[in-house]
């Protein structure tokens, strides 16, 4: 009997895929398409679960086969990670027309992502405080505790780890090892070498112009055939959404939900309050937020969707060359270095909210001025190397709970809504970096504000 139903649910997921496929063959927009993909497998997964149950054996074997579709698509992001940086970060370094303006942007990216990850940290901080979660305690499910055990594990990668030595982890000593993305700090190791290999690029450009020119047009090449794979990955996206979602609210515990309700909404008060600071910083760089958020919305929705920071790359860089008239070299830089630094959702909120939860069980007091600017400097030197797809934000945690000498399991027992709130955190990181993008442009006197305000220059995904 169990195998039938499981048939049956699989026979109804194929058709939502080929309703999906239908809405693409008619042209429906992709940010349309998304969207009806994550209501349906919000309301499947539901469905599912209050039939079977979570836990039950129908649940989990028809969970099974859907995860080749949800886990698939999001190992083909992960398969794009490496490549996608690498000819990012060179390939700004081939656009910047001149070399004085090399450290420029690369200052204001890096001082923009930082600083903003650093009042990231405190308004995480305040949120716990506002909302009373300090010293809360969750409720622990079979679910909470295999996810803790599994954290143990993963907490080995950065026990005894000092600053100094996290500094340096950040150096690649085999940079194969790190393009297969063998240890922890792997993505922002292969931001160091692109950037070294970029550098090699402008001495040669100097010295030897015919070799530069060459291999500039070999890295366009690579660079053209990488982009088109990625469009067809993020072209599977709306399945990879179905699926996903109706994972998340088929398997997560409804009861354990609401038991973080609290948590869910504080976290998404703070990351909307990161919002609001990223518009400030947007009025004093002269652009308006109301434009600003208007053309950024179909990348902020795919990454809203999506879940992946690396996943929304290409878009990040397209949509602030072409719609909001940032200069390439400075759209390439920020867009690559913001998804492995300065992540204010996952690397900045995240872990300083977890961090004030936890503290006050072992004596901590959170609100003392030591303990508020040690998180914040902790939380922001550990925000380098964060991964831009799924588990970064656990890493950051870890690194921060570790360096405070506090308990992990803090971070298992809110699995139940780690993806509604890792929504909200992917959309602020791919923001941020596309803020620094506009600072780092105005910087150089680059930005464009002639793109900017022109409503027909804009970026929509339906390419894909």
């Amino acid at each position: 009997m169990d195998t039938v139903i499981i048939i049956a649910i699989l026979a109804i997921f194929t058709g939502l895929l080929f309703l999906l496929q239908r809405m693409a063959a008619k042209y429906v927009k992709f940010s349309t398409r998304v969207f009806t993909a994550l209501a349906i497998g919000l309301v499947f997964g539901i469905i599912i679960q209050l039939l079977f149950k979570a836990d039950s054996d129908v649940t989990t074997v028809a969970i099974d086969w859907m995860s080749i579709v949800g886990s698939g698509y999001v190992r083909f992001l992960q398969m794009l990670i490496m490549p996608l940086i690498f000819v990012s970060v060179v390939g700004a370094f081939t656009k910047i027309e001149q070399t004085k303006d090399l450290g420029k942007i690369s200052i204001s990216v890096l001082v923009t992502l930082l600083a903003t990850t650093a009042v990231a940290a405190f308004i995480g901080w305040a949120a716990v405080i506002i909302f009373n979660l300090d010293g809360a305690q969750f409720v622990e499910g079979a679910a909470e505790a295999a996810r803790i055990e599994s954290l143990a594990e993963r907490q080995q990668q950065v026990v005894g780890l000092t600053i100094p030595g996290q500094i340096l982890s950040f150096i690649p000593s085999n940079i194969f090892e790190d393009f297969a993305g063998l240890r922890s700090t792997s993505t922002i190791s292969v931001v160091i070498f692109s950037s070294f290999v970029g550098i090699a690029y402008m001495g040669i450009k100097r010295k030897d112009a015919t070799n530069a020119a060459t291999f500039k047009k070999g890295l366009d090449a690579v660079q053209a055939v990488i982009m088109r794979i990625v469009t067809l990955v993020l072209r599977l996206t709306p399945y990879g959404i179905l699926a996903l979602t109706t994972k998340m609210t088929a398997t997560s515990s409804l009861q354990a939900i609401l038991n973080l309700g609290v948590f869910v909404l504080a976290s998404y008060a703070a990351l909307f309050v990161v919002l609001i600071l990223h518009s400030i910083i947007l009025i004093t760089q002269k652009v308006s937020p109301l434009t600003y958020f208007k053309k950024a919305f179909p990348v902020l929705s795919f990454a809203f969707t999506a879940r992946s920071s690396a996943g929304a790359l290409p878009l990040n860089i397209k949509t602030q060359t072409e719609a909001l008239g940032v200069d390439s070299a400075s759209a390439n830089f920020a867009a690559s270095f913001g998804v492995s630094i300065g992540q204010n959702g996952c690397a900045g909120v995240y872990p300083a909210m977890l961090a004030t939860i936890i503290a006050p069980t072992v004596g901590i007091d959170v609100t003392s001025v030591g303990f508020v600017l040690t998180l914040i400097a902790i939380v922001t030197i550990g925000s380098f190397g964060v991964a831009g797809v799924g588990g970064g934000a656990t890493f950051a945690a870890l690194i921060v709970l570790g360096a405070l000498n506090l308990p992990i399991a803090i971070a298992g027992l809110v699995i139940s809504v780690e993806p509604v709130v890792d929504m909200m955190r992917t959309m602020v990181n791919v923001n941020d970096s596309m803020l620094a993008g506009v600072v780092s442009s105005r910087t150089i006197k680059q930005f464009d504000d002639s793109v900017l305000n022109n409503p027909e220059a804009v970026v929509e995904n339906d390419g894909m």
